[in-house]
């Protein structure tokens, strides 16, 4: 199984085709033909793109008869939210000093 590696999950999701299949694998696990009817890009082109999300340790695939199938990675798009998590907690944190520097000025 694919390690999620921090830098490369954003660098991943940069791109705004990638984010679309992150979103189509969110609501089931697709074959790269099933993703490739859903968007406007060819299948090489949604094999590229799966090729980078597992790189980024985001999507694995299972063998499935003649098919390849993607689904996310529950470890990979953990440790982004968990990113998302620790940034949204500091940005908080730095707002409750700045409220509470405010209140003290104004005492």
């Amino acid at each position: 199984m694919a390690t999620y590696r921090s830098d490369e999950g954003w660098d991943a999701l940069g791109d705004p085709t990638r984010r679309a299949i992150v979103a189509c694998l969110a609501e089931q696990p697709r074959a790269v033909g099933e993703l490739a009817r859903e968007l406007p890009i060819s299948r090489p082109a949604v094999s590229q793109h799966l090729k980078v999300l597992k790189d980024a340790g985001l999507v694995v695939d299972q063998q499935a008869g003649t098919r390849r199938v993607y689904r996310l990675n529950p470890a990979g798009v953990a440790a982004l939210r968990d990113q998302l998590d620790t940034f949204w907690r500091r940005a908080l944190d730095s707002y409750q000093d700045v409220v509470d520097q405010t209140t003290e000025e104004d005492s």
